[in-house]
């Protein structure tokens, strides 16, 4: 089945020479203008991935993340004007699968969208279920004797990486390319701040931070 994609831009040029790329690409898209219109078709249609402008005539776009990744789990590539290292960060933080600055040209949008759905459908896969936690890859949840853990799409995706090879040592590297693709940080240390904030939620659920290990000078691995 071809992709379908949800464009959230509000300068109509721009939608709809992205709306022909992707036609040509063989995807399907959908267009919408606002915050509020691409709501609305979320809840009424199943998207592949969404591409966000940050720049929205309604709400700014890193608020319409947020607002997203509390309420779906569908992969976003993020559009904007500016290009800044810490915008990108803060998109890639806040969920955002891939970050790409305007001008692009059509190919490396489709490109990025086809290594984003590729990414994204890996990390479907496998599942890892014991009596005290269950990788739910469908809802983008892991779960904790039956309790959802109210994780970022970042950390569900460092968490489980963890998770799915127990007593395995992850890099730093390794872990951001499971949280960022090929949009990571540069500083492979970033990771200890996700890290760090992984085992205060994890505190928070009454659970012990200890089940991941700190590797000094080699990385992290789990083990419950």
């Amino acid at each position: 089945m071809n992709p379908h994609i949800l464009i959230l831009e509000d300068e109509r040029e721009i939608a709809e020479l992205v709306e022909m790329a992707l036609k040509r690409a063989h995807c399907t898209a959908q267009i919408a203008v606002t915050a509020a219109q691409a709501q609305q078709f979320l809840a009424q249609t199943q998207f592949d991935l969404l591409l966000l402008d940050v720049g929205l005539p309604d709400i700014n776009g890193f608020d319409f993340l947020k607002l997203i990744r509390a309420q779906h789990h569908l992969p976003v590539i993020m559009l904007t004007a500016q290009d800044e290292e810490t915008d990108r960060i803060l998109g890639l933080e806040l969920g955002a699968d891939d970050y790409l600055g305007k001008p692009f040209s059509p190919r490396e949008l489709i490109a990025r969208i086809k290594a984003v759905l590729r990414r994204t459908q890996t990390f479907r896969q496998p599942e890892t279920s014991t009596a005290e936690w269950q990788d739910d890859s469908q809802a983008h949840c892991i779960r904790h004797r039956g309790q959802a853990l109210p994780l970022t799409l970042g950390e569900y995706r460092l968490l489980r990486t963890l998770l799915n090879r127990q007593g395995r040592v992850f890099s730093r590297e390794e872990l951001l390319i499971a949280m960022f693709g090929d949009q990571r940080p540069s500083d492979p240390h970033t990771i200890n701040t996700h890290i760090r904030a992984l085992r205060q939620k994890l505190r928070a659920a009454h659970i012990d931070d200890e089940v991941i290990r700190t590797h000094h000078g080699l990385g992290y691995s789990f083990s419950c």
